[in-house]
């Protein structure tokens, strides 16, 4: 009776270990809850950043509003507003906050020190932000992607200057609510004189700031036209490439975002793919990861993309050492 009372006993222990392995093992049916920190206004279509980021779920194999669902919040370009919507977020809470853009970021880092943050379009240096420790160990609970390449603005310069060389005055438009903005402009003006050109910074922190941005471009008879990173200029890229076309200027900018809609070239990263590589951070730390061991991805893999037909309309001509480097030309 004894040796039966101890078989069915261990029986019984081994039956529960083997359940609990199995419970273990079968993935968590939570729906996990993504928080979206952005500048700029909600979008009235679909929002091409939040498309970009979820295909890169779905490829991870995530069902939207299935198991995994998403709280967006916008912020109009207003610091105040980040602030209040990334508190909302954390009492909401959500398991992930997704920041676009650097201010979102630190909004985000300054809302919270527990819920995991994942970084994107995040166009400066990290570590000077104050986001990281360090980009392969971040330390706190932020991680993502950052944008940096060595020289970019220099290479972009020079890009210009084969295109159309008589450049002499450019016009950069930034936006001072962006601290990654204020590095931008730092490096184009570091850079600009080994090229022979001089620099009119010119300040929109929204839409309306363009009508006297243009004025100033005009008053001061710039030849070129540039813009830093920003969900400002961004959103209004089509109007800055129209503008340019009327003045016959010549445009350069970080995104192919920006010469889609008409600007000239741009050299910098495929900001669709960066969006969808965002999607692993946030299923890394869905399956236990923390954001501390996850390092910062550095995106330094630059594209050049040409407008054809602006540089046609502007009476400007590709050379062919430079077309052929191109990895899209826009017709």
């Amino acid at each position: 009776m004894r040796r039966r009372s101890a078989v069915c006993i261990i029986a019984v222990a081994l039956g529960l270990i083997c359940a609990s392995n199995i419970a273990a093992a079968q993935p968590s049916t939570k729906v996990y809850r993504v928080g979206w920190l952005a500048t700029g206004s909600p979008p009235t279509g679909a929002d091409r950043s939040v498309m970009e980021f979820q295909q890169g779920l779905r490829d991870l194999r995530y069902v939207i509003d299935k198991n995994i669902t998403f709280e967006f919040r916008y912020a109009s370009g207003s610091a105040s507003r980040l602030a209040d919507h990334a508190a909302e977020l954390v009492r909401l809470p959500v398991d992930v906050i997704v920041t676009s853009g650097e201010p979102a970021a630190l909004a985000a880092k300054r809302a919270t020190r527990t819920i995991p943050i994942v970084a994107m379009e995040f166009a400066s240096d990290p570590e000077k932000a104050g986001l990281v420790v360090a980009l392969g160990r971040p330390e706190g609970n932020v991680t993502g992607l950052a944008t940096l390449s060595e020289d970019l603005w220099p290479k972009r310069l020079g890009l210009i200057k084969e295109v159309a060389p008589k450049i002499s005055l450019m016009a950069v438009l930034w936006n001072p609510a962006n601290p990654g903005n204020r590095i931008c402009v730092d490096e184009i003006k570091a850079a600009a004189p080994r090229l022979g050109m001089v620099i009119r910074e010119l300040e929109v922190g929204d839409g309306d700031a363009l009508t006297g941005a243009f004025a100033r471009i005009e008053k001061d008879n710039a030849d070129a036209l540039a813009a830093c990173w920003d969900s400002v200029t961004l959103a209004h890229a089509r109007t800055i490439a129209d503008f340019a076309l009327k003045r016959r200027l010549p445009t350069l900018m970080p995104l192919r975002e920006y010469v889609q809609p008409g600007s000239l070239l741009s050299y910098g990263i495929n900001l669709a793919a960066h969006r969808r590589r965002a999607a692993y951070y946030v299923d890394k730390i869905r399956n236990g990861a923390k954001p501390a061991d996850l390092p910062v991805e550095r995106q330094t893999n630059p594209e050049l993309v040409i407008n054809v037909k602006t540089a046609k309309l502007l009476g400007l001509v590709f050379p062919q050492s430079l077309a052929v480097l191109a990895d899209d030309a826009i017709e």
